[in-house]
């Protein structure tokens, strides 16, 4: 009996014993494969280090989003941003850090230029080893205020030293931040390092006496033009009131003339009425004219009794050309008030007649026969 317990206490350590081992190696391995795998987030890459071997170093490919498995021991992987990143260079400490990290520049005569700066930019994946080899870090935002920075003010400084302050200060403001933007673009994209947008944030600071200078030359510039707009509305004005006198000239003169013509076209037709008057006036008119308006009664005067009728020599009245020539001239007259005559139609010539009968000449008719 106790040989049976002795064996069944054997089988039951024995069992825990493989239990136990079976546990440490599956939690040992699960240690291992925790260690050995590691997931790369949205909007960044993974980089895989070289620890060991002959290929030590950073390697060229940069490792895709996802869950991936490496060596622990001879590599590591290190997860690289790639989204957009901001960063203000500002005097504001609300803006950025509460240190002062704006940009100053100098223009072409030496006046100092203060600018709060705003950058926005990106990093290739496809370059972002190289750029993980080359400054060893991987925090954007340390890299942009170190080497970036730097840059950038570099850039501020070369293309605002050939540029006059009011230039700078006034319509050269966005030329200039153009040019410096392509600059940084040139210098910093060798790097795999993208500039989405560079942009001033607030207005340019310059010294007291400087920016009172440019304001009072701003708006003389701006009080001559307005003079200058307000000499072009006067003269638009007169230019229209000139013409406007001038429309109103011709106006009353075209009025007059049509008068006058009028006038003129009346006297004309009252004169010829007259003259054709005067033409078609001949003695037995005259005495035709007199006894149609005569009532058939002899005049009386005071004394009661009549007047004999009084008779005049018609022909003795009339002086001019002779009834011959005042019937042409009157004729004349009125063939200039007639209508003009209707368009005769044209008559086509008569067709030729048919050709003759050819007759036989008189030798060759046979003579009649003698008279027996």
């Amino acid at each position: 009996m106790a040989n049976v317990f002795s064996m069944m206490e054997r089988a039951n350590f024995g069992s825990m014993k493989r239990f136990a081992i079976g546990s440490v190696v599956f939690i040992a391995l699960l240690i291992v494969g925790c260690s050995s795998t590691t997931r790369v987030d949205a909007g960044h890459v993974g980089i895989r280090v070289h620890l060991a071997g002959s290929e030590r170093g950073v390697s060229d490919m940069p490792v895709v989003m996802g869950w991936v498995w490496y060596n622990p021991i001879t590599e590591q992987i290190v997860q690289f941003p790639t989204s957009v990143q901001n960063v203000v260079w500002s005097a504001n400490p609300h803006e950025g850090r509460t240190v002062d990290e704006s940009i100053t520049f100098s223009s072409t005569e030496g006046v100092n230029v203060n600018a709060d700066i705003g950058l926005s930019f990106h990093i290739d994946p496809m370059q972002a080893p190289k750029l993980y080899g080359r400054f060893r870090m991987n925090d954007m935002l340390e890299l942009a205020d170190r080497y970036m920075r730097n840059v950038v003010r570099e850039a501020f400084g070369e293309v605002a030293s050939t540029m006059p302050v009011q230039e700078i200060y006034g319509a050269g403001k966005s030329k200039m931040l153009g040019d410096v933007t392509q600059k940084v673009r040139d210098n910093l994209g060798k790097d795999g390092i993208i500039i989405d947008q560079l942009t001033f944030n607030g207005s340019l600071r310059l010294p007291q006496n400087v920016a009172d200078a440019i304001n009072r030359a701003m708006e003389a510039t701006q009080n001559a033009i307005q003079s200058e707009n307000r000499v072009r509305q006067v003269r638009a004005e007169a230019d229209q009131a000139i013409t406007q006198a001038h429309g109103q000239a011709e106006a009353t003169r075209q009025k007059a003339q049509g008068e006058a013509d009028a006038q003129l076209i009346r006297a004309r037709s009252e004169a010829k009425a007259n003259e054709i008057i005067r033409l078609s006036t001949s003695p037995a008119v005259l005495q035709y004219r007199a006894l149609e308006h005569w009532d058939g009664k002899l005049p009386t005067y005071n004394g009661g009794g009549q007047l004999p009728l009084l008779t005049f020599d018609a022909t003795k009245l009339m002086s001019g050309p002779d009834d011959a020539a005042r019937e042409k001239k009157l004729n004349q007259l009125l063939a200039e008030d007639a209508p003009p005559p209707p368009p005769t139609a044209v008559v086509p010539p008569p067709p030729p007649p048919p050709n003759p009968v050819p007759v036989p000449a008189a030798s060759t008719i046979p003579a009649p026969p003698p008279v027996q």
